[in-house]
């Protein structure tokens, strides 16, 4: 099933990154949960018998956030923005369901208190009700300002950027990612910089997910203020990971930038999430938060 971006709400909750996590395509079940002890247990079922393996929480960053089919809820969240927008989602269908339940129920009665065969007489002067017609003029009002208040806060927050300690500058091109550490600097006087290309399916190696791995992610330290500019080389691109609630658009001639706060090791993926061309389902993003201590690692090596 292709893995394509389905925005937000459309990616996933977890699926684990093992190499003994291969089970035949009838037999595609597994449960997860925290045990007591704090290590992860995976229970799976391949050819009518039962495995059950253990992962210590020194493994969690081996989890991946992806999506799964028939999924209808939200992935995992990795960062405050996300945990904001999934706040925001719950408060704005409280109202949602207190409207359809109200609107629901005025419906009903009318359509079985008030049809020709039940109430066939109806009094001629009765076309005007001001105290309704101020109750369903007012009431909805009410309701976008109590939905405008907290939306506008988010919007606001998240749009902030403030005292980075990382700049990652990325670039979409057709149909492929360009990255760039420019706070880091080489012997050679060269920044980090690296393409990002989707891995073909016949490469894929065992545990890696088709249509969203790519050969060279993106390493971020958790809990760090990380911040991203970005740029399209051709035309309009949007970057977006889920998980991170991150997705802006990439625009060529311009510079937009966005930031996050990672807040847990990972993998996060997304997608380009404007049409851009006949590739457009085919330029993942693979985000890999690690500990600072495994960041200063990479940078050595990217460096050296």
């Amino acid at each position: 099933m292709p893995q394509h971006f389905l925005g937000l709400a459309g990616m996933s909750r977890r699926i684990p990154d093992y190499a003994w996590f291969k089970y035949s395509s009838f037999h595609k079940k597994y449960i997860n949960n925290k045990s007591f002890s704090g290590s992860w247990y995976f229970i799976r079922i391949h050819s009518g018998r039962f495995y059950i393996n253990n992962i210590n929480t020194n493994d969690i960053n081996r989890i991946n956030d992806v999506a799964e089919p028939w999924q209808l809820s939200f992935q995992d969240g990795a960062s405050p923005s996300f945990d904001g927008i999934v706040d925001l989602h719950d408060q704005i269908m409280f109202y949602l369901v207190i409207i359809v339940i109200g609107v629901s129920w005025m419906l009903g009665t009318i359509i079985l208190k008030f049809n020709t065969k039940t109430n066939p007489i109806v009094y001629k002067y009765f076309t005007h009700g001001t105290v309704i017609e101020l109750i369903w003029t007012v009431t909805p009002a009410l309701v976008l300002v109590a939905i405008a208040f907290p939306s506008f806060r988010l919007l606001y927050l998240m749009d902030e950027v403030i005292d980075p300690a990382i700049t990652v500058k990325a670039v979409g091109s057709q149909w492929f990612w360009s990255y760039e550490y420019s706070d880091y600097i080489s012997d050679s006087g060269e920044p980090i910089a690296f393409d990002s290309f989707m891995v073909p399916e016949a490469d894929l190696e065992e545990g890696q997910f088709r249509l969203l791995e790519v050969d060279n992610r993106v390493v971020l330290p958790v809990d760090t203020h990380v911040r991203f500019i970005l740029t399209g080389s051709d035309v309009i691109h949007s970057f977006a990971i889920p998980a991170l609630g991150l997705k802006l658009d990439a625009i060529p001639g311009r510079l937009n930038q966005t930031s996050t706060f990672i807040n847990r090791e990972g993998l996060f993926y997304g997608q380009c999430s404007e049409i851009c061309g006949v590739n457009h389902g085919f330029m993942p993003i693979v985000i890999e938060a690690v500990s600072l201590e495994k960041y200063m690692a990479w940078l050595n090596e990217q460096l050296s």
